[in-house]
């Protein structure tokens, strides 16, 4: 089973995606931790450039390239080699944080990246996708707080209103892969939430 976890920056992923993780142990499943970009060798050298090189400037169309490269070796490398043991397989971040953040964030065409990150996974979604929806003051308040914000975060405020409506919106179109989730609420709230949704998927 493949489930993804996405949402703004500051919307508590790494938390969930661990408690999730934990949880999932004590019910004796093999679980496989990654994150999107990053979990490789050629994953995390992507990461270094699209997250911590701020001052390099760079075009939504060379972000959606740099971010479907990086999810391609994810995948080749992790995600399937874990789903075909019968492993469980929980990311942080995948395709739908393309389609908000280079989609409605950067106003690449949605086709568009569909057909690249159609190209990257060889078509490999989610059975399960997890969206932690927050409001962008908080989710501000929560990033500040973190330290430095990294090259994504650091984009203007109208930016990361058009990724939040984009999370929201692409969600609601496929209601049967995702579930949004009222990250404002609770840690243990969110992740019984979660738990909710994951359950009755388990084999």
């Amino acid at each position: 089973m493949f489930i993804t976890f996405d949402g703004g920056d500051g919307c508590g992923k790494t938390t969930q995606i661990l408690r999730l993780a934990d949880w999932l142990n004590q019910k004796g499943k093999e679980v496989v931790m990654c994150r999107d970009p990053g979990s490789t060798p050629l994953g995390d050298a992507i990461r270094n450039i699209l997250l911590n090189q701020r001052d390099l400037k760079m075009s939504s169309i060379s972000e959606t390239l740099l971010f479907n490269a990086a999810r391609a070796q994810l995948v080749k490398e992790i995600i399937r080699p874990a789903l075909e043991q019968g492993k469980i397989v929980l990311s942080d971040r995948y395709l739908l944080s393309t389609l908000a953040y280079q989609g409605y964030g950067g106003e690449v065409p949605l086709p568009l990246l569909q057909q690249v990150g159609a190209i990257a996974t060889s078509n490999l979604l989610p059975d399960l996708g997890i969206v932690l929806d927050l409001p962008l003051e908080i989710a501000q308040t929560r990033a500040g707080k973190r330290g430095s914000l990294d090259r994504m975060e650091s984009k203007a405020a109208e930016y990361h209103r058009r990724v939040r409506q984009g999370f929201l919106e692409c969600a609601r179109a496929e209601p049967d892969r995702y579930v949004v989730i009222d990250a404002s609420d609770s840690i243990e709230a969110i992740a019984t939430a979660i738990r909710a949704a994951v359950e009755p998927m388990l084999v």
